[in-house]
């Protein structure tokens, strides 16, 4: 099949032919019709994550088919159109037993600790735990983010921030992430403070329903947020993964406020200044979240289906798989193109 590969980290990836996969005993093969271009898969080429294995295959957020199935696969057969979490959790731990399998402990997760998505077939692992079906009604540029991006942006405002109607929350970055939640917190109601540096993913955040616009090189962007808010943020989303920004996060939260860390912190962002002190006394929140696991899905997808959310509005430009290396070269930019890339197999 063929598939990009990188032998070295931050060298230019290639298309080359590889190895058919084999769907291991519980797992499954996912003949993949598109998959995002996400940052994710930046940091996995440049190195920032440490499960990453060379030669290597990036991609991690894709939709598909069912090519085969291992022997202990009893839910799925070839031919169902599917995505996944893009962690493959076990589904029998303590942790899975909860209900929390995006922080499963036994987890793997495609185009990081074993080949991804940017290829013509896809391992996934427990198949049983961890696919979803798609409807028909979503098309594959869209239903390419549900593994990802919009599943986790999901997440991360309904049930880590808990926005509710009338809240003021604050969104950093306008990429992939940030305007999924953009959409997502709108949806509930919310009101919607916008924050990047890019003039073109600001515009793109106005055309979703962000409520204010706030460029991050402004002086004293503390003070902007805070006025911004009408005195601070109930919620914040860092979808970027800026070590100054889990500091400006905390700042802007109003008394209770909760600070949601969805972005990546790698290499100089890795250990943020946190004012905990703030946090003690204002009793705030700091919270991670990490993806969405499959059991959660059919609520978001029945909004989708409802047409509460519009994932299909953050799809920026479709490609071709030889596109791709270059696309994902282009997230070494300050400021890349607004709004989501997918490959188109």
């Amino acid at each position: 099949m063929r598939a990009v590969r990188f032998s070295a980290f931050t060298e230019p990836p290639t298309v080359v032919d590889v190895a058919e996969p084999v769907a291991p005993a519980h797992g499954a093969v996912i003949r993949v019709t598109a998959t995002g271009v996400c940052r994710s898969d930046w940091h996995a080429w440049q190195g920032h994550d440490d499960t990453v294995s060379l030669p290597h295959t990036p991609g991690h957020e894709f939709v598909g088919t069912i090519a085969s199935v291992g022997d202990e696969v009893r839910r799925w057969t070839p031919g169902a159109r599917v995505t996944a979490p893009f962690v493959n959790a076990c589904g029998t731990c303590e942790t899975c037993a909860e209900g929390r399998q995006s922080i499963c402990p036994n987890q793997t997760q495609a185009g990081f600790d074993r080949d991804g998505s940017f290829a013509e077939l896809v391992v996934v692992h427990h198949a049983d735990v961890n696919l979803v079906a798609v409807p028909d009604a979503i098309d594959d540029a869209t239903a390419a983010s549900l593994g990802c991006r919009f599943a986790t942006a999901y997440r991360a405002v309904a049930s880590r921030a808990r926005v509710a109607a009338g809240e003021q929350v604050v969104v950093f970055g306008c990429g992939g992430v940030g305007l999924a939640a953009l959409l997502v917190a709108r949806a509930r109601g919310a009101r919607v403070v916008a924050v990047d540096v890019s003039p073109a993913a600001l515009d793109l955040a106005a055309r979703l329903g962000a409520d204010e616009l706030v460029d991050a090189t402004v002086p004293d962007l503390d003070a902007r947020l805070r006025a911004a808010t009408s005195g601070g943020a109930h919620a914040v989303i860092e979808a970027i993964g800026r070590a100054s920004l889990v500091r400006r996060g905390v700042s802007c939260l109003r008394p209770g406020g909760r600070h949601v860390q969805v972005g990546l912190l790698a290499g100089d962002d890795a250990d943020p200044p946190v004012d905990v002190g703030r946090i003690l006394a204002l009793e705030l929140e700091l919270l991670g979240s990490h993806g969405m696991s499959a059991h959660e899905y059919p609520a978001m997808l029945d909004e989708i289906a409802r047409g509460t959310l519009d994932p299909a509005a953050l799809v920026g430009r479709t490609i071709t798989l030889d596109e791709a290396p270059a696309a994902l070269a282009t997230m070494s930019s300050a400021a890349p193109a607004p709004g989501t890339t997918v490959i188109l197999l």
